[in-house]
């Protein structure tokens, strides 16, 4: 199953996230399918990028975004 999910990248107490399509029983850094976004939230305000062609074409093959992520596609969909 595919989700689409934050992945951690960054420095020590500085996080930045890409936004990346992943299967989900690899680990949160490792191997993904596909790099969507990114997301970071220590800017004020918060700096958020996502491709929205590539978000429909993923969930229309069956990606599930996480909780965070859909709270975030909602945010830029504004």
């Amino acid at each position: 199953m595919l989700k689409i999910r934050l992945a951690r990248r960054g420095k020590k107490h500085y996080p930045t996230y890409r936004i990346v399509v992943a299967e989900s029983k690899s680990p949160r850094d490792g191997k993904h399918v596909d790099d969507i976004g990114f997301y970071n939230p220590m800017k004020k305000p918060m700096e958020l990028s996502i491709n929205m062609e590539k978000l429909d074409m993923w969930t229309s093959k069956g990606a599930q975004p996480t909780l965070r992520v859909s709270q975030l596609i909602k945010y830029a969909k504004k």
